[in-house]
């Protein structure tokens, strides 16, 4: 195995000090067993569909059918036939649901058809869906229990709670559900693992959350299943909280690594992919082996579809390729191809039992990393036509100016042209909204032109995704209208951060695609300002400058020229210590900054200024000290209101190039460091597509059940 794979695999698997969020799947599998154990004999399941595919995260067919299920029907209007006495639903707390469901007791009342009805609300009851079922009158003929549905682990250092729309249910509807269940969410990890014994934030929500959490600490509200408070944890060294709308000009852009692209181009829903049939399960060789490819020769929508899991525990391959930018994984496929062929080839130098043996024990393993390796292969040539269209390069090359702020008038007549040609939608409101959050709004007249422009083009009932967007502030005019100068206040000074927190990298300070310097490599040369937030209280060094900055990388080579990441330097590990260093920077940015001790604190100000030097932050004499002397490697970051796959993989690059450990002779206490590691955790995995889809007119489509999951 070449280093670059050992180096990565090493980094990004817990060690003794990390966490396995593993047992949140299992906390969340026995809150349902315990439910469903509660109802006796067998069960008809009406299942609200937005959950099909968090369910098939935390469980499986058959554990459901072990316990009692029998038929399974989608939570919906119209009549209901249910075979068994068991009638059990299954639904996140909303009201529409609720009337579905007094409407199909009332229906079998007046039928004569007897049933016992259970509702199982996740991620807990609720007294308003009690209410409107007293309303109602079916209250007494229902009983009411709660799933404990929160933390799904998608991967090994990710968590969601798989709830995508909480963008548009705070900041549109005023609707702040999610921010409770991301509280209780994160009160479950505490209750796991120990306090946070630091918790920083950014934006308005971002503070109603963290003083949340504080309260419902305060609280100590037992769980069931769930362990008490163990006190400060020892593994867990902070928490990060960054609210969606402090930087909405990530999630505007095109994600350029080779998960965000699939995610661009197909969509990743639930960790799954929806892909052509014959890529999943290829033909047998000796059934067609003359038949061209089907991208080439079979319109896409005639295609039979197979649901494909991206995961780097189902698909170790795929944990290899996901975070790479798209313009270094064919070189990547090409390695691994020659590395496997030299796997194969190895059996001819077999010449003992003991060695052929050998060979035998790990034919098994390389025949399913080749599997894997055809199936990466045929999807990024699935991708790749779409990447070289000429309204994709026109987007990126609009992105990448506005960006800089480069000639935006210039900007805005291609982006004309892009609506002539007939661009995605999507792709021209998230140009539109980019360009008003980095120039502090469009022109009055520009907009007007441009938004009629765009309702001519894709018709007039997108009107309501414009004022939507206006709503929130994504969309405006420059000058503001008077009845909106407040909004003036929350306006993202971009061009000054841009400057100060580097979100601009030149291509000669980024490295090459295969090995870069900074997690700018994510947008080939932007780095997502909710990361390098990240990076002010994580990463100090990483804001300043990029990787080995001023050095060689090993064996005297450019930093452009190294194409194995294992031969770039690494930054040095640090305590946290809060936005020490960055004060000026971040109060610049709208809405409240958060930086709370737990428990106990040491204070001392010639050791934090001691720390801020020894990693390059301009030396302050400054106020507090991180609390405790336990060398914490695991700092959890939040997303409230979700986060891309390019901002993970930004922060897995962080979590790879941190050393293991630093020597800080003449500070007391902390003479050795160890490295980082961080878990990502987030309301759902969003991308601007998805943003803007959550803001169009909604067509009524039939979910199909997630593999794996209740079907």
């Amino acid at each position: 195995m070449p280093a670059s794979v050992a180096s990565e695999e090493t980094s990004t698997k817990p060690d003794d000090s990390g966490i396995d969020i593993l047992a949140l799947k299992e906390l969340a599998k026995r809150s349902l067993l315990e439910a469903l154990n509660s109802i006796s004999g067998a069960k008809t399941l009406v299942l609200d569909p937005s959950l099909v595919g968090p369910l098939g995260l935390v469980t499986e067919v058959s554990f459901l059918k072990q316990n009692g299920l029998d038929k399974m029907f989608w939570l919906e209007s119209g009549p209901l036939n249910a075979a068994t006495s068991n009638i059990v639903y299954l639904c996140r707390p909303k009201i529409k649901f609720a009337k579905i469901i007094a409407d199909h007791i009332k229906k079998h009342t007046t039928a004569g058809d007897k049933h016992i009805y259970s509702l199982i609300l996740t991620p807990r009851t609720s007294t308003l869906i009690a209410q409107i079922l007293e309303e109602e009158g079916v209250l007494g003929e229902i009983s009411i229990l709660p799933f404990n549905l929160q933390f799904i682990p998608l991967e090994e250092d990710l968590l969601s709670l798989e709830h995508e729309e909480a963008f548009k249910e705070i900041w549109l509807e005023g609707d702040e559900t999610s921010l409770y269940n991301s509280a209780q969410a994160l009160l479950t990890l505490q209750r796991l693992y120990g306090l946070f014994p630091r918790i920083m934030g950014k934006g308005e929500h971002a503070e109603r959350l963290a003083k949340l959490l504080m309260r419902l600490n305060a609280q100590q509200l037992p769980a069931p299943g769930v362990p008490t408070f163990q006190g400060l944890s020892e593994k867990l060294d902070s928490l990060v909280i960054i609210e969606r709308r402090v930087d909405m000009v990530t999630p505007m852009l095109t994600q350029l690594t080779y998960e965000g692209l699939i995610d661009e181009f197909i969509g990743v829903s639930n960790t799954y992919v929806e892909l052509p049939a014959n890529i999943v399960s290829p033909p047998s060789a000796n059934a067609n082996t003359t038949q061209a490819p089907a991208l080439a020769t079979t319109p896409v929508q005639a295609e039979k579809k197979k649901k494909y899991q991206l995961s780097s525990s189902s698909d170790p391959l795929f944990g290899e390729l996901r975070d790479l930018n798209f313009a270094a994984l064919g070189a990547t496929l090409s390695t691994i191809a020659r590395r496997l062929s030299s796997d194969y080839e190895s059996r001819h130098n077999a010449q003992t039992v003991a060695q052929l043996k050998e060979f035998v024990g790990k034919l098994g393993s390389l025949q399913s990393e080749q599997q894997a390796l055809r199936l990466h292969t045929d999807l990024a040539e699935m991708i790749m036509p779409y990447t070289r269209t000429q309204i994709f390069n026109s987007t990126l090359e609009i992105q990448q100016n506005i960006l800089a702020s480069y000639d935006i008038p210039g900007q805005l007549t291609a982006l004309e042209d892009l609506i002539a040609q007939g661009a995605d939608k999507r792709g021209i409101l998230r140009i539109l909204v980019l360009s008003s959050l980095i120039s502090g709004g469009i022109k009055t007249k520009q907009l007007e032109n441009l938004k009629r422009e765009f309702l001519q083009a894709y018709g007039y009932e997108l009107l309501p995704a414009l004022l939507a967007l206006e709503t929130l502030q994504l969309l405006q005019s420059n000058p503001l209208p008077p009845s909106q100068t407040h909004a003036q206040s929350l306006r993202l000074p971009f061009a000054a951060l841009r400057k100060q927190l580097r979100l601009l990298i030149p291509e000669s300070e980024g490295g090459s695609d295969a090995a870069p310097t900074d997690i700018s490599y994510v947008y080939s040369g932007y780095a997502p300002l909710s990361v390098r937030l990240v990076q002010c209280v994580a990463q100090m060094n990483g804001v300043l400058a990029s990787l080995g900055s001023g050095q060689e990388g090993a064996k005297g080579k450019a930093k452009a020229d190294i194409k194995d990441p294992a031969e770039l330097p690494k930054m040095n590990a640090h305590p946290i210590v809060g936005w020490k260093g960055f004060e000026e920077v971040i109060t610049t940015i709208p809405g409240p900054t958060v930086d709370i001790q737990q428990g106990e604190n040491v204070t001392n100000p010639g050791q934090t200024s001691k720390i801020l030097a020894l990693f390059g932050v301009p030396g302050l004499i400054l106020a507090s000290v991180f609390g405790n002397e336990h060398t914490s490697t695991t700092t959890v970051v939040f997303f409230l209101g979700g986060c891309t796959f390019t901002e993970i993989s930004a922060l897995r690059w962080m979590g790879k190039h941190i050393k293991g450990e630093f020597d800080t002779s003449g500070l007391a206490k902390l003479e050795r460091y160890s490295g980082r590691r961080f878990v990502i955790a987030t309301t759902g995995v969003i991308s601007g597509n998805s943003i803007v889809d959550s803001l169009l007119p909604k067509v009524k489509v039939k979910p199909a059940p997630v593999a794996g999951g209740a079907s």
